[in-house]
């Protein structure tokens, strides 16, 4: 397996283990006849039981891993985030709360610790986690920081008939697999993974997904540059419906990194947005360190919106985070939790990276859907005009 000079080496344990999952994706490709659409592909590289990147026990999050997340940043975006929950939860009685990813289970921790604080507790805080690793991680975390709260975490290995209450995705849409396709001006071809020399390349052949075809006829009026290379979607969207349908009563947070229709296929965009991040070295190379690095694509929020419609949910807001942590009284937040000067220092530090347009105010947006609720935090900054 190759990767390039700039990024760390593996170490040999690591390397064996990419090397093994690189061999059962290399078996894929030789029974799927030598191509394997990049959304399969990037199923195998992340969630393949025991070997994935995400089913791996490889360590991922925080300084020891590959990214950082903002739950991980500073409380206060769990605690922002708690003020527009408690909006919600104060409107259900016995209302839930649902978290899918979880991550190391920092935000659930600190969630339910300010929830506790304001008194506007869920009944239940659920969570629904792909990885064995992460949900061990959350476990011992929970049992650590909540005390007695633990309690009211339960893990889930299934989505549930009927939800009232809050669900939350942060940085989830953007690690479903997507496809990759190229628009030229007289054909639309899949791009997928093939076999050359014993390594993996990219390939096309013809799209014969009739449901990818059908989204792809749609998107080629609106480019305005050929040939035109970008990641298509379908799994996000599809996954919003089902959970929009379980949804008796509540709000649905979506937090990630991403773009509305108009600039998510922009001309400057052309060679697509996929990301990968290993050792928190980011690069646009997922061919290489198979198993070892996440592999992300931007999240296209006009098609996530346009599902949830779809399925009778209200799109109540469609902000940039800066916006909607703003509106959860994250500043406020920051004065009542500190008179240490070197937390303060680390909080306006923590402050920059959460808000400010150059770190993760402006590129992570949060798509905020509703039933049965009211939302009033929602507008502040509100872009869905732009959807």
């Amino acid at each position: 397996m190759k990767h390039t000079a700039k990024l760390p080496a593996p170490d040999p344990i690591a390397q064996q283990h990419s090397d093994k999952l690189l061999q059962l994706i290399f078996q894929t490709i030789e029974d799927h006849h030598g191509w394997l659409s990049f959304a399969e592909f990037m199923q195998m590289a992340l969630y393949l039981p025991g070997l994935g990147y995400y089913s791996n026990g490889l360590s991922k999050i925080g300084e020891a891993g590959d990214f950082i997340t903002a739950p991980e940043i500073s409380p206060l975006f769990s605690k922002a985030l708690g003020n527009h929950i408690a909006d919600v939860l104060k409107q259900i009685p016995e209302a839930d709360c649902l978290e899918f990813g979880a991550g190391s289970g920092q935000m659930a921790v600190d969630l339910l610790l300010y929830l506790a604080e304001i008194d506007c507790l869920p009944k239940h805080y659920y969570i629904i986690e792909a990885s064995a690793h992460l949900r061990e991680m959350q476990q011992q975390k929970t049992d650590e920081k909540l005390g007695t709260l633990k309690n009211i975490v339960i893990w889930l290995d299934q989505l549930p008939a009927e939800f009232d209450g809050v669900i939350i995705a942060n940085e989830v849409c953007d690690a479903m697999p997507v496809h990759r396709i190229l628009f030229e001006k007289d054909q639309l071809l899949e791009i997928g993974v093939g076999l050359h020399q014993g390594n993996l390349e990219w390939q096309t052949q013809p799209i014969t997904n009739p449901e990818l075809k059908a989204r792809c006829e749609q998107i080629q009026p609106q480019l305005e540059l050929f040939p035109y290379q970008t990641e298509i979607a379908l799994q996000a969207p599809a996954w919003l419906s089902t959970i929009a349908n379980l949804l008796n009563q509540g709000a649905i947070y979506l937090i990630d990194y991403g773009y509305e229709v108009k600039d998510y296929f922009h001309p400057v965009r052309n060679q697509g947005m996929l990301r990968c991040h290993y050792r928190h070295h980011p690069h646009n190379d997922p061919l290489i360190l198979i198993g070892l690095q996440d592999i992300t694509a931007h999240v296209e929020f006009t098609a996530l919106a346009e599902a949830a419609y779809m399925e009778g949910l209200q799109v109540d807001g469609y902000q940039k985070q800066s916006d909607f942590l703003l509106a959860g009284d994250i500043l406020t937040l920051s004065q009542l939790d500190s008179t240490d000067s070197f937390e303060q220092m680390q909080q306006a530090a923590a402050l920059k990276r959460l808000l400010l347009p150059e770190q993760m105010g402006e590129l992570f947006k949060v798509l905020s859907l509703s039933k049965g609720v009211t939302l009033p935090r929602s507008k502040a900054g509100d872009l869905r005009h732009r959807l």
